[in-house]
């Protein structure tokens, strides 16, 4: 699974206004010489030099305005979507979209000083993306059980690294397996468990229409994936977290 964290320091001393032709592709230019990948799900906020952003906006609000008017909509006076394209550019690379755009947020780990070692569940999370097939939403909701290592972060920063890793264009099953990743990386737990339920719109709002159908998956690493009692501890965990919020 090809990292999250982009690992480029930013030295190239050309600034984006001296440069000649669409950012994207200057961006992308560079991204492909450094040999970095840049598929829907990658991180590339530390391959972007200042004012890059805000030129990439410009430029995907203009290609917004050219779909609209490809799909035959009167932006010229329709006041309804006379600011529609740069709204869209807005909220693909600041919202919906920005765990490609934006460094991880500041996420502090501290020392495991009493040694804890029995495990514990964070959840439900809210988690919001977009399918990278037809790139509408998909919800749901992420539970993270850890069992700690020498490393722990606080609760609330499960929350905000699973938003910018859902934050960007997925199938959900690779999601998971990097929201994994950062969190191994953030605490280096003994043992970590994911749960993933979602609703995906590509089934519910077009193809085969099926408006209550879910996905479920889930990733166990460490000594859940080698105690099955921890495993199924946790899963009994979720299962008490959801009966919780039923009641």
């Amino acid at each position: 699974m090809t990292s999250t964290i982009p690992s480029t320091p930013r030295s190239r001393p050309i600034t984006p206004e001296a440069a000649p032709g669409p950012v994207s592709a200057r961006i992308r230019e560079r991204l492909q010489q450094a040999g970095v990948s840049f598929f829907a799900n990658d991180n590339l906020a530390d391959h972007l030099l200042d004012g890059e952003l805000d030129q990439l906006e410009i430029e995907v609000a203009g290609k917004v305005r050219e779909m609209l008017r490809s799909l035959v909509i009167d932006i010229d006076n329709d006041h309804n979507t006379e600011e529609t394209a740069e709204r869209v550019a807005r909220m693909y690379l600041h919202e919906v979209f920005k765990g490609r755009y934006h460094h991880q947020p500041k996420i502090a780990s501290f020392p495991n000083v009493k040694k804890l070692d029995e495990i514990y569940t964070v959840g439900p999370i809210s988690v919001r993306s977009a399918c990278s097939h037809h790139l509408v939403p998909i919800l749901g909701n992420c539970w993270i059980g850890i069992k700690p290592g020498d490393r722990v972060i606080g609760l609330s920063k499960f929350a905000r690294v699973a938003d910018w890793v859902f934050s960007r264009p997925h199938i959900q099953e690779e999601a998971v397996m990097i929201l994994a990743d950062e969190i191994e990386r953030l605490c280096k737990p003994q043992g970590l468990a994911i749960l993933v339920k979602a609703q995906h719109y590509c089934m519910k709002w077009r193809g085969v229409k099926e408006p209550q159908t879910s996905m479920v998956n889930s990733v166990v690493r460490g000594d859940f994936r080698h105690d099955p009692s921890l495993k199924q501890e946790f899963f009994e965990l979720v299962k008490q977290q959801e009966a919780v919020l039923s009641t």
